[in-house]
């Protein structure tokens, strides 16, 4: 059984597949509330994000997204009914999850302004998984400098604490901050979050079910079981490899300069060893990751946004209820 088919096909499937055109039609009356002034700030290194591709992919997902929640909404009142007294709201969780340099960061960012805009003025805050990251003391240590972003890198039980907390209706929770700069967690800084109608939950491994062929007596909890909606960004490798070396080229002229940064020393190298550095690093880590660990759980995803070679959403596909 394909489990890949066309929305206007019969064929047993596990999402509706859209062509770039056919979402955006899904767009209907929502405005656009965002300049390009404010998009640039939102758009990461070496995203080519536009206007158009904001009214063509995200305008209509931003629509889905608040048909969902109303009616997530509605179910927590029915619920309360039933129950006889007010229960206190908790966060819509979603999370966002796909490779390194895939572009997942932008998304998340331009999410949470877009969802900040509708007419409720909901409360949106994001978090990036990154903070759950071991410090890199500990992972030197248990050998795993090379292995950071592989699910073995983060520090799981407090991360499931946090979602556990959020969904509970806390009304303070903590993350701890982490520097792409020093490439570390940083000391002693936290990233409040105060019970948020909207919480966006951003990282590479969010959608992980457990280590294959693991077992563990009682019930396992993941980060994904928290979620009420969860979004996979998606492109062929061969195109997010290109799109990380060019990021790493730009680094090095920019961000690793810095007397402060983790990579300073790769602003000593020539532009064919940066390229050549950078493609070994993509294909004994990042690529690694993605092929064994994050690949794999795209289709958890409730959505799953298709990129083409130019950045550009070419296929969105939507999972069937």
């Amino acid at each position: 059984m394909n489990i890949i088919a066309n929305e206007h096909t019969t064929e047993l499937s596990r999402f509706i597949v859209f062509s770039r055109e056919e979402w955006a039609q899904r767009r209907a009356n929502t405005p656009l509330t965002l300049s390009e002034e404010r998009l640039n700030a939102l758009r990461s290194l070496n995203d080519r994000i536009s206007l158009a591709e904001v009214e063509h992919v995200y305008l209509p997902l931003s629509r889905l997204l608040n048909l969902y929640v109303g009616a997530v909404q509605k179910l927590h009142a029915a619920t309360s009914t039933f129950l006889g007294h007010t229960t206190a709201q908790v966060p819509y969780v979603i999370g966002i999850a796909g490779s390194v340099a895939v572009g997942k960061s932008t998304t998340a960012r331009l999410l949470q302004a877009l969802l900040s805009d509708w007419p409720s003025r909901p409360h949106v805050e994001l978090v990036t998984t990154d903070g759950f990251l071991y410090p890199n003391r500990i992972l030197e240590e248990r050998g795993l400098m090379n292995k950071k972003g592989f699910p073995e890198s983060y520090d799981q039980r407090r991360l499931l604490r946090f979602m556990a907390d959020v969904k509970s209706g806390m009304e303070e929770v903590t993350a701890p901050i982490y520097s792409h700069l020093t490439y570390d967690i940083v000391p002693d800084q936290m990233q409040v979050i105060r019970r948020p109608d909207i919480l966006i939950v951003e990282g590479l491994n969010v959608l992980q079910s457990g280590k294959k062929g693991r077992s563990r007596k009682g019930p396992r909890f993941f980060v994904s079981d928290f979620f009420d909606f969860s979004i996979y960004v998606d492109a062929d490798e061969a195109h997010i490899e290109q799109w990380y070396i060019e990021r790493f080229l730009t680094l090095r002229e920019t961000a690793f300069r810095d007397p402060s940064s983790f990579f300073r020393h790769f602003t000593q190298l020539s532009l064919e060893e940066s390229i050549h550095t950078a493609r070994s690093i993509w294909q004994e880590i990042n690529g690694l990751n993605l092929r064994e660990n994050i690949l794999p759980t795209r289709e958890r995803a409730h959505l799953i946004l298709k990129k083409g070679a130019n950045h550009l959403v070419q296929e969105v596909w939507l999972r069937k209820l």
